[in-house]
């Protein structure tokens, strides 16, 4: 059976908005379709043209790097990119899906449909791990409902951040962007690829290429120079159609940590099914090993200072954070504690433990977190009521700090036993205001003594001048209410300087000092270092 021209025209317009034709060096040497709608120019202005004009400059390079890497007869996308148009509309995007047609000089033909604009989810478009694990699934089931079979992609480029230090700026910075284009562009849509440690990436894609094809098709976009020897080792695990989604994303945690301890090196699992299988094994052993763990109180507190605003800077408190052996952040045991009904035992023995420490500490006060699922169980307030009441001498030396890391389903049952701490002496902090979507809930409903106002507004003080409007606005409300409010990571005295005009009550970072074994001796008032010590900028120092 023979198509006519017009048959074939209509089943491309079915599928697309806008039919163009790139010539091997950036123009557009053929348009047809809705042109003036998704790009602001006629059919017959975009001939000519060059289609890097029509993209945003914030994906021009991920449209380079997908038609760079078009080898005859491949085809490559879809992915959504941002449109730039004459009228500096900045809300139009479009899907792009292109293909090199062998012996036709280089040329691609691109179809274009009209998308919703892409949300950047971080720096030059990657995920980071956590934004990844959350759109991992709805991405893979958005491939499914188009009949695609999605695979996970591991990449790992040994070496490279190495090589862009050496390089310096702005070479660096350049380097970085072009690879994180490179990424995103083979990852299915554009938009599921994810930086998840040093010199690893992690991309869905669809299924159907062996990971040694799609190495080299990195490593020759990427374009490096041989002595400097970053070669792309990829490792490809096949998604399972009959996999839960809870169990898909068990499965995907799985996999990207045994990445980052070993890299790409040929190591089991194959596939996401055996992820899950592995990982369940995994979580078993864990959460046994946590149990024994908490029971053994096998763990230790580290202290920070948290300081009074109101005048010169003076201690206030200390906040007592868990730490487990050599691990760095201890959010992951802490959310398997949670999940796996372990964290009422941890939180008592950290009470236990920071009783012990109050009693042979004098004139030593100390905060410590308390899950939302322990305050929600009653056999949990009266395990701790008995031991706080055991040590009469520390009454108003023991604090506790709410956190949301697992919601409290009846408020006025857990305000209840709050208001027991309360009646014992221990003041009780709401933690991380405003980081949760419950925050004003747990305000309005909960009686408390401290609103901690989250990191994530703190920290950027020094460039928002909303947000300083915001803290002010906060801080005079929790006055009203007679509640004092702590700003944690301030880490300048430029941030220390706004939440003072604020009128913040006391703060905590590393301006005052990082989070230590034992409690430094704290001087009245501190004399303020000049600079924050070097860190990993924006991370906290807290439990989970």
């Amino acid at each position: 059976m023979t198509l006519n021209p017009k048959s074939l025209l209509g089943f491309a317009f079915a599928a697309a908005d806008l039919l163009i034709e790139v010539t091997s060096d950036g123009e557009i040497s053929v348009a047809l379709g809705a042109g003036e709608a998704l790009a602001g120019s006629t059919d017959q202005d975009l001939k000519g043209a060059r289609l890097a004009d029509f993209v945003a400059a914030e994906d021009r390079q991920l449209v380079a790097v997908l038609l760079g890497g078009l080898e005859e007869g491949r085809r490559g996308g879809p992915v959504v990119v941002r449109l730039h148009s004459q009228s500096g509309d900045s809300h139009r995007a479009a899907s792009l899906s292109a293909f090199r047609l062998p012996g036709h000089g280089g040329a691609v033909s691109c179809v274009l449909s009209r998308a919703s604009p892409p949300r950047a989810p971080g720096p030059h478009g990657l995920h980071d791990r956590a934004s990844f694990e959350g759109a991992a699934i709805a991405l893979m089931a958005h491939a499914g409902e188009r009949g695609l079979d999605i695979d996970l992609a591991l990449v790992e480029l040994a070496g490279f951040e190495a090589v862009a230090a050496v390089a310096g700026e702005p070479e660096a910075s350049d380097m970085r962007a072009h690879l994180a284009a490179v990424m995103r562009a083979e990852s299915y849509a554009g938009a599921s690829a994810a930086q998840i440690g040093d010199d690893r990436f992690a991309l869905l894609r669809e299924s159907g290429e062996s990971g040694e094809t799609l190495a080299s098709r990195i490593g020759r976009l990427l374009d490096l120079p041989p002595e400097q020897d970053v070669q792309p080792v990829v490792r490809a695990l096949c998604a399972d159609p009959d996999i839960a989604a809870d169990q898909m994303l068990k499965a995907i945690r799985y996999a990207m940590d045994d990445f980052v301890r070993v890299g790409a090196k040929p190591s089991p699992p194959a596939t996401l099914a055996e992820a899950f299988e592995m990982s369940v094994a995994q979580t078993l052993n864990q959460v046994a090993s946590l149990g024994r763990r908490v029971e053994a109180k096998d763990f230790a507190l580290f202290y920070q200072p948290v300081v009074n605003l109101d005048g010169p800077v003076s201690l206030h408190h200390y906040e007592a954070l868990i730490r487990f052996g050599d691990q760095g952040a201890p959010f992951p045991m802490i959310r398997m504690a949670e999940e796996m009904d372990l964290v009422c035992a941890l939180d008592a023995a950290v009470v236990d433990k920071a009783l012990d420490k109050l009693a042979r500490t004098p004139g030593l006060t100390l905060a410590v977190n308390l899950s939302g699922r322990s305050i929600s169980k009653d056999a949990f307030l009266s395990q701790i009521k008995g031991r706080i009441m055991s040590y009469p001498q520390l009454r108003g030396r023991l604090m506790f700090e709410l956190t949301e890391s697992a919601a409290v389903a009846d408020l006025d049952a857990a305000d209840r036993r709050l208001q027991t701490l309360r009646a014992l002496g221990c003041e009780i902090c709401l933690d991380d205001f405003g980081a949760g979507a419950s925050s004003l809930a747990y305000l309005h409903r909960l009686g408390v003594d401290v609103v901690k106002i989250d990191g994530a507004f703190i920290r950027e003080l020094e460039h928002d001048s909303r947000g300083a409007a915001f803290i002010g606005q906060l801080v005079r409300m929790c006055g009203e209410m007679k509640i004092a409010t702590l700003a944690e990571m301030v880490e300048t005295q430029l941030v220390e300087d706004v939440v003072r005009k604020a009128g913040v009550h006391m703060g905590q970072g590393w301006l005052y000092g990082a989070a230590a074994r034992e409690p430094v001796p704290f001087p009245l008032p501190l004399p303020l270092p000049t600079a924050p010590p070097a860190r990993r900028r924006g991370a906290v120092d807290s439990w989970g």
